[in-house]
């Protein structure tokens, strides 16, 4: 069996998460501070040239490898080892329902025949692996097995890159499930609570519900801040680099939030709202609790309080480092800007502790 190594393996500390998205990498290194409390030894964001990463796909090897050699040095982190993402499009998942008390190799022999009949692909072109969940539901007799499987060239495309920066890729976990790793710790779940989770990245909002910590929903949408960066380019007269950089930092000039910011966030409250229905009308399932926004553009001002008024439902970012303590150098407001954007980078890093 070709293993993802692994999407649900235990790390061995040490271990940084290293998000690869669109606009650029995040790294993030967690340490155990005893008594159950975390502490945030690193963090660190490197932009990527424009189409370096498309939809999830490594385009420019040799440009996102510098990168992540000068995230690597920026951060200051000793470890090399690192947990990386697959975007969820790239992933095929699958429970199945399995005999219980099977010997290991039994049980690979039994998981790679299951495979077959859900991966369009040759079994010698994916990366596969699986995660004994446990006892199925209603059939003691049985266990719940989570399948998971990838294109082999897109594991490989990510394990190289951390070869070339001189890292050894120990995990490579789903980018949805880090998310929700990471959610679940810094802000829980509550029991019979369904909370919607809105990842507003460059180009594409991923959407994921969750009752009680488990996904009962997920969906991708053509959505992201990449909208905006090029009104600012056509208004402005900008490069796409100095745009993004000037966005973020919120150095444009005073006609911005009437001309182009509110014609962008009524958009994404309008995305929301749609997703949320589609939501409603899809599954069984008539209300949410909570909505938590994620992504690089979850802080823009306004679209917390917008899209809270057009659902009416309690909608806050996420603070993926709440609870925790945080090394020397790290400065709590900054922290509270770049967390949503973090999120991902976080759940990685939450690897290290199985």
């Amino acid at each position: 069996m070709i293993n993802l190594g692994s999407l649900f393996g235990k790390a061995s500390p040490p271990l940084a998460g290293l998000d690869i998205s669109t606009s650029g990498l995040r790294l993030v290194e967690l340490a155990d501070a005893g008594k159950g409390t975390l502490r945030l030894e690193r963090h660190a964001f490197e932009a990527l040239p424009r189409g370096a990463v498309v939809d999830g796909n490594i385009e420019n090897f040799d440009q996102v490898a510098e990168a992540v050699r000068r995230i690597w040095k920026k951060s200051g982190t000793r470890a090399r080892n690192v947990a990386l993402g697959m975007p969820p499009a790239a992933v095929i998942t699958k429970k199945i329902i399995l005999p219980a008390g099977m010997g290991e190799d039994q049980l690979e022999v039994q998981v790679e025949s299951e495979a077959s009949q859900y991966i369009p692909f040759a079994l010698d072109e994916v990366s596969l692996d699986f995660d004994v969940v446990g006892p199925a539901a209603n059939s003691p007799d049985d266990m719940e097995v989570m399948l998971a499987a990838a294109r082999r060239e897109k594991v490989e495309d990510r394990v190289a890159l951390a070869e070339a920066a001189g890292l050894v890729a120990t995990v490579m976990d789903i980018e949805s499930y880090a998310a929700r790793a990471a959610l679940e710790r810094a802000h829980g779940g509550g029991k019979d609570k369904i909370v919607a989770l809105f990842q507003i990245g460059a180009s594409m909002t991923q959407v994921s519900v969750l009752l009680d910590g488990d996904t009962v929903y997920e969906r991708e949408q053509p959505f992201g801040g990449h909208t905006l960066t090029q009104d600012v380019v056509r208004t402005y007269g900008l490069s796409y680099e100095e745009a993004e950089a000037r966005k973020k930092a919120g150095d444009l000039p005073e006609n911005f939030r009437a001309d182009l910011l509110a014609p962008f966030l009524e958009s994404a409250a309008l995305e929301v709202t749609r997703a949320i229905q589609f939501f409603y009308t899809s599954t069984p399932y008539t209300r949410i609790d909570q909505i938590w926004l994620a992504g690089g553009n979850a802080l823009l001002p306004g679209l917390v309080e917008l899209i809270g008024g057009r659902t009416r439902i309690p909608t806050a970012p996420v603070m993926p480092f709440d609870g925790m303590l945080l090394a020397p150098g790290l400065r709590e407001q900054q922290l509270r800007q770049e967390g949503p954007a973090c999120l991902v980078a976080c759940g990685l890093a939450l690897r290290r502790f199985g």
